[in-house]
């Protein structure tokens, strides 16, 4: 087996050992440790002896083993000592069921910031190294070692158990997930900093969490539209960028360069949950997303249709982003002066956001205000913090250009 099965074996299988041992041993910090030197011992041995004929149950049994070394050797308190001696043996027991979900849970876990369950999750569920998270947010290794330590130790403070949350408390937790894990979306598919526009490894790594959480609740209309969402999305990735890393606005991109597959699925799925599910917020954002997928050219996007689905979104999820959104679907509809009335009203909230600054620079330039455009595009570039969106908004400030396309920065 090459290399990069074993790296894709792995990632698929980090999260089930490390819930495996979670529950066994209820420490949610040094069983994560655990896994990880299980993981290091597997990238050695794996190669030179052969897959093992069951490679979870191997990193189980060889995580557990480490996990009672290390509750020993850091001086444990001689109740949970005693307890870690009578489950530890040569070939400890390997649970049947796959616990990825209550990792998921556990690490979106209340007490937690947005940012440390973020990174929690792709410590424990995603895999990732603290240096690789640190990368794909722009932070220091130490810093994000030092948020990763204080959240497990904000688990652990909590006193939280390995199991599954009441139902009363489970929605809010499931919520929490799905926000993370699009969060982490987002930030693979516009990096928020830096020098590159896409991070790929985010959006996968978004996306295979998206369908295990689709697979663990196959019930959840939400679930099933966060995954649609991403995939309908993501299939647009290869046209949004040229070779040398400039972004390419959604009106010009060659779609013949989407990814096709990634749009049937996207579009089954999302077709399947508005018939046999409530309507939520991921499912509407996914139906948007499915119309400007099966535009065959940008001109034959279904504007109508699209500023009807922001009307509904409007009341499932109400918020200043959505208004703006809305209001390019509103200019697309009725004309660019009707777009720039829905803006006026978010100015006082929105008027420092690069992206309100940028759709208002794109409705000006369809209004034919190229000076008011100008200006706005100008603006827009010094307060985005990402290099290729800065880079195409002083383009888009720098050179006259026809009005009424969509040329928003943004998909």
């Amino acid at each position: 087996m090459s290399e990069p099965s074993y790296d894709d074996l792995w990632r698929e299988l980090t999260p089930q050992v490390v819930a495996a041992v979670v529950r066994r041993f209820g420490h949610f910090e040094l069983a994560e440790e655990a896994v990880q030197e299980a993981l290091l011992a597997a990238s050695t041995q794996w190669p030179r002896d052969g897959l093992p004929r069951d490679p979870r149950a191997w990193l189980i049994s060889v995580a557990a083993r480490r996990t009672t070394d290390l509750l020993r050797s850091e001086g444990a308190r001689r109740a949970r000592e005693e307890s870690a001696a009578v489950t530890a043996g040569p070939a400890p027991e390997v649970p049947d069921q796959d616990d990825t979900l209550t990792l998921l849970l556990l690490c979106c876990h209340p007490e937690l910031s947005q940012a440390s369950q973020v990174a929690l999750t792709l410590r424990a569920v995603g895999g990732l190294t603290t240096r690789e998270i640190g990368r794909a947010f722009l932070t220091p290794e130490s810093t994000m070692a030092q948020r990763i330590s204080r959240a497990k130790k904000a688990i652990r403070a909590a006193g939280t158990s390995f199991e599954m949350p009441s139902a009363t408390e489970l929605d809010d937790r499931l919520d929490a997930v799905k926000r993370v894990i699009y969060l982490i979306f987002n930030e693979g598919y516009t990096a928020s900093s830096g020098e590159d526009l896409q991070r790929r490894d985010l959006t996968r790594e978004a996306i295979r969490l998206g369908r295990l959480l689709h697979r663990s609740r196959p019930l959840d209309g939400e679930a099933a539209g966060l995954l649609a969402l991403m995939l309908l999305t993501d299939a647009r990735r290869p046209g949004r960028e040229t070779a040398d890393g400039a972004l390419v606005p959604l009106a010009e991109q060659d779609r013949t360069l989407w990814d096709g597959s990634a749009i049937t699925e996207g579009v089954s799925l999302i077709e399947d949950a508005l018939a046999r599910f409530p309507l939520g917020p991921y499912q509407v954002q996914a139906a948007i997303a499915a119309v400007h997928d099966e535009a065959a050219r940008a001109s034959d996007t279904d504007w109508p249709q699209v500023l009807a689905l922001y009307d509904v979104l409007r009341v499932v999820q109400p918020g200043p982003m959505v208004e703006l959104n809305r209001a390019v679907a509103v200019a697309m509809v009725d004309g660019a002066a009707a777009g720039l009335d829905e803006l006026a009203p978010l100015a006082d909230r929105l008027a420092d956001h690069h992206r309100y600054v940028a759709v208002r620079a794109h409705l000006l330039e369809m209004a034919g205000d190229t000076e008011g455009a100008r200006s706005a595009y100008e603006r827009a570039a010094e307060l985005t913090t990402s290099i290729p969106e800065q880079q195409f908004l002083r383009r888009r400030a720098a050179l006259p250009h026809p009005t009424g396309r969509s040329r928003t920065p943004d998909d």
